[in-house]
């Protein structure tokens, strides 16, 4: 054992004599996590403190026996239910409608077979990633009204003109498809670049056993960007719990909040603008935790299942 331990410490040496210089660029990486992304978790203990800024993050006194108050208060109050449920359904509605959009884009993208055209349809798609969420909320804002464009349509089809961002049922249906449309061109890159990776003789082999279009995506296509997929699904199960504030923060009203409220925008309400930073931060506490067991448990199962995995 202690033979190994020697043999390992020199090899660790060697291979720092061989690599300092890459070591030393290391350095500022490792100094800026520690800075700005650990030293920051220690405000966690708010969410077990009643915080008063007269006496700071550790002077203020626990709240109840054990600290929990905050978790029990979040729990047994009328918001848990609703903003619990409004992430999970949206997370899901992400997951179920977004998630393949961006593959299908790439696949289509790569059986294009006018390189001008592909080109086009490539800066089409990924544009609206470059639109800031604010012109993004204005456009769906004005889209939605009485009189905008979505219902300009829909009167043609003889629908009465309605204030579709006042419509709680309509909310959710709008998030998510105007976030598909926004990121799924930018999000199809990395499918495509996987895409790129697959060896071309592949495809010739199939066209010689008469494979057409669609036998080849099926069995060359998508068994070659699997673990691609599945890496990225995992990340995506991973934000679950984490459905963005910034757009429906710019979207919702009173009257939608039962549909649009999350974890994320409650946490704004409750920290920012009623100033209650302990509560706040146990309601983050608990969304952070969740999410970290559900990127658990879908790496755990993509490692039995697929033997891709994260960790």
């Amino acid at each position: 054992m202690a033979t190994n331990k020697k043999g390992r410490g020199a090899e660790i040496r060697l291979d720092f004599q061989k690599n300092k210089v890459v070591y030393f660029m290391f350095v500022p990486v490792v100094i800026f996590f520690l800075v700005f992304h650990y030293y920051p978790m220690s405000g966690i203990i708010l969410a077990f403190k009643d915080f008063k800024p007269a006496h700071g993050i550790w002077g203020s006194a626990f709240t109840g026996m054990f600290g929990f108050e905050h978790f029990v208060t979040f729990f047994s109050g009328v918001h848990a239910q609703r903003t619990i449920t409004n992430t999970i359904l949206i997370s899901l509605y992400q997951l179920i409608f977004g998630f393949p959009m961006p593959i299908i884009l790439a696949i289509m993208l790569n059986e294009l077979r006018s390189p001008k055209f592909k080109k086009v349809m490539q800066t089409v798609t990924y544009f609206p990633h470059f639109i800031s969420t604010v012109v993004v909320c204005g456009m769906i804002t004005e889209f939605c009204l009485s009189d905008g464009l979505f219902n300009q349509i829909s009167g043609f089809f003889g629908a009465e003109p309605i204030s579709m961002l006042s419509e709680p049922g309509m909310f959710r249906t709008i998030y998510v498809a105007s976030g598909i449309w926004q990121a799924m061109g930018w999000d199809s890159i990395i499918y495509l670049a996987a895409i790129a990776g697959i060896d071309t003789q592949l495809y010739e082999a199939a066209s010689l056993d008469g494979a057409g279009r669609f036998k080849k995506i099926w069995h060359i296509t998508l068994p070659g960007i699997k673990s691609t997929v599945v890496i990225l699904l995992i990340m995506q199960i991973g934000k679950m719990m984490s459905v963005g504030s910034e757009k429906i923060l710019l979207l919702y009203n009173p009257s939608t909040y039962k549909t649009a409220d999350v974890i994320s925008t409650y946490v704004y309400r409750k920290g920012l603008l009623d100033q209650d930073y302990s509560y706040s931060t146990a309601v983050n506490l608990f969304n952070s935790v969740i999410n970290f067991a559900l990127v658990y448990f879908a790496n755990a199962v993509s490692r039995k299942l697929t033997e891709t995995s994260l960790f």
